[in-house]
Formats: structure tokens, C-alpha cells, sequence
């Protein structure tokens, strides 16, 4: 029989966050750095823990080469070819410390995954992406990359409940990838019905991951304050599509319509992406991912700019000096309204 759970779930719609007592004078004062120090691998990370998605508009190598300036994170699209790869290693080698190699989990994947870390053995993280991430398939898949690349960092995901954090990093990841349907371009929720509110499963996917001394990444944020609240939640990265879509860095053509420039953003299962990369939707399953053009947005360092300042601030307001600090000052409030929305 069908259950229902009860237990009261929130999304970050439902919340704000309270301002505390510091004794911080100036943003300037707060250090974004973390860091971590990872079960499986072994590896330790030092940078801003936000990272760019690995999705082939925004997760390129001309947009890693402006984050990494920023000690910010890239995880490369998987389609990429084993030279694109030697090129960019060969012409941006401070870069490859703070990239990871997206694969999916079928045989070609893991495959060309492995030309790509034999070749560039610089890189040190791994991206294991798949839209369900709680198929005993994908589990194992875990498992044999691990085997295979004992010392590399492993993101795996997308799950949303921390028994399957629990699993996936007993499994041999190190990160876990938080979310499944928040994504602005993602119709999953629509399609299938299936999700979970974002800000419940940070909390509950965090205290799994952290019992274990593992770490999880908070997925899709669809404006500024999404970051923190995410951190402040318990992520311990942040990662991000449509925030870096649009700009300069980006892949696709700049196109021009009525006197307005833009640029396409599309999901990884939309119809855009599967024609694309597999000649089309597959007949046994539908698209679950939107087109969208949004409006040119020039470079992306301001765009960059504007997200660490609005970290900063958050963490002036609730009294945190260092960014590991904030989801110990974090205390969340319901609301039934966030922002005045007049001039909207």
C-alpha cells in the first residue's frame, strides 16, 4: 500500500534567514575558503565551494579558466573530446586542480572517463552524473570506479534522502550530489511527480553524509540568496547552471532578435541536449529538461562578483567570520512572503 510521510519538508521558498549579533566591521572581513579533506580518496581541497554544473552550456573550459582565478570549481561537460582535453591541460595547467571529468555510468563512459585521467593524470576529481541515482546499476558503478581510481575524489549523484547518501559514500564517493527536480531548466518534478523539497533534503542529506565524515553538494539555485541558504543548510558546495548561463564563457551562438541579444540554456534531458548528443529522444522515455533563451550577460567575472559579494553579506548578517562558520550561525525562520515583490 501507498504511505504517506507527514513529517514536515521545506523548501527554500518557505524560509529566510535570521540576522544574529557579530562583531564583523566590513564583508571584506570574511574569508569564503574552505577546506576539506575527503573519506575515500584521501585528497585534501582548498577553494570557494561553489561549482559551475557540468552542463554543456555552462560546465566549459573557457568558463573553468575564469572560476579557478577565483579558486571556484568546474565540472567539465562529458562531452568533451581526449584532445579537447590534452589542449586545455597543455594551455591551462593551474586550471586542472580545480576541474573534475564528468561521466556518465555506461561502459563508453567509464572508458573514455579513463583515457581522459590516463592522459591528464593532473586531474583529481571525478563527476559520476546520472538523473537517478538510486539504481543498484548506478551503485555499482560507484564501486568499480573506485576500484579503478582509489586516490581520485568521487561526485556521485543525484539523490535527495540520506539513506542513499549513506549508501553511495559506503560505496566509495566522497561527494554527494543533492537534488532532484529543483533545476530551472529541469521538468523531472513535472513529468514524473518525483522530488523532494531542497532545503529538507540538505538538512537530512548533510547530517547523513556528515556522520560518515563524507560531503554533499547542493544542487540548482535560481537567484543569489539560494547560495548561502544552501550552505547555511549544511551543503558543503554549491553547485550552479543557470546562475553562469548566458555569458561570454558559455557555450552556443550568440543569437539576436529584436534588438535583444541571448543565448540558449537548456537541461541535459531536455529534447535540445538529446538531439544533440543521441540524435534524438529515445522512444521508451520523455524529455525532462526545458529550452530557454535567456539574455546575454557579457563576461562572467561580475556575475561571479556578485555571488561572493552576496555570501559575504550573508555572513556579516548572521555573524560569521569564515564561510565553515555559517551553518552553525544559520537559523532558519518559515515565512509566508521573502522579498517585496512591487517593482518585480
Amino acid at each position: 500500500m501507498p504511505r504517506i510521510d507527514a513529517d514536515l519538508k521545506l523548501d527554500f521558498k518557505d524560509v529566510l534567514l535570521r540576522p544574529k549579533r557579530s562583531s564583523l566591521k566590513s564583508r571584506a572581513e570574511v574569508d569564503l575558503e574552505r577546506t576539506f579533506t575527503f573519506r575515500n580518496s584521501k585528497q585534501t581541497y582548498s577553494g570557494i565551494p561553489i561549482i559551475v554544473a557540468n552542463m554543456d552550456t555552462v560546465g566549459t573550459f573557457e568558463m573553468a579558466a575564469v572560476m579557478s582565478q577565483h579558486s571556484m570549481f568546474t565540472a567539465i561537460h562529458k562531452h568533451y573530446t581526449l584532445d579537447d582535453w590534452k589542449l586545455f591541460a597543455s594551455n591551462h595547467p593551474e586550471c586542472l586542480q580545480h576541474v573534475a571529468v564528468s561521466s556518465g555510468s555506461g561502459q563508453n563512459d567509464l572508458e573514455k572517463m579513463t583515457s581522459i585521467l590516463e592522459t591528464v593524470p593532473q586531474i583529481k576529481f571525478i563527476c559520476l552524473d546520472v538523473a537517478n541515482g538510486y539504481s543498484e546499476h548506478f551503485v555499482e558503478f560507484v564501486k568499480l570506479v573506485r576500484a579503478k581510481f582509489p586516490e581520485h575524489t568521487i561526485m556521485a549523484g543525484n539523490v535527495v534522502t540520506g539513506e542513499m547518501v549513506e549508501e553511495l559514500i559506503l560505496s566509495g564517493a566522497d561527494i554527494i550530489k543533492v537534488g532532484v527536480g529543483p533545476g530551472s531548466v529541469c521538468t523531472t518534478r513535472t513529468k514524473t511527480g518525483v522530488g523532494y523539497p531542497q532545503l529538507s533534503a540538505v538538512i537530512e542529506c548533510a547530517d547523513s553524509a556528515h556522520g560518515l565524515k563524507g560531503h554533499i553538494i547542493s544542487l540548482f539555485c535560481l537567484c543569489l540568496p539560494f547560495v548561502p541558504w544552501r550552505l547555511g543548510a549544511g551543503a558543503d558546495f554549491v553547485m550552479l547552471g543557470g546562475m553562469f548561463s548566458g555569458h561570454t564563457e558559455c557555450a552556443g551562438e550568440l543569437i539576436e532578435r529584436n534588438g535583444r541579444k541571448l543565448k540558449l540554456f537548456y537541461g541535459m534531458s531536455s529534447e535540445t541536449a538529446m538531439k544533440k548528443h543521441a540524435g534524438g529522444v529515445a522512444e521508451y522515455r520523455a524529455s525532462e529538461g526545458k529550452t530557454v533563451e535567456v539574455p546575454y550577460r557579457g563576461d562572467v567575472e561580475n556575475t561571479i562578483l556578485d555571488i561572493l559579494g552576496g555570501l559575504r553579506s550573508t555572513c556579516t548578517y548572521v555573524g560569521a567570520a569564515k564561510l565553515k562558520e555559517l551553518s552553525r550561525r544559520a537559523t532558519f525562520i518559515r515565512v509566508t512572503q521573502q522579498h517585496n515583490t512591487v517593482f518585480s
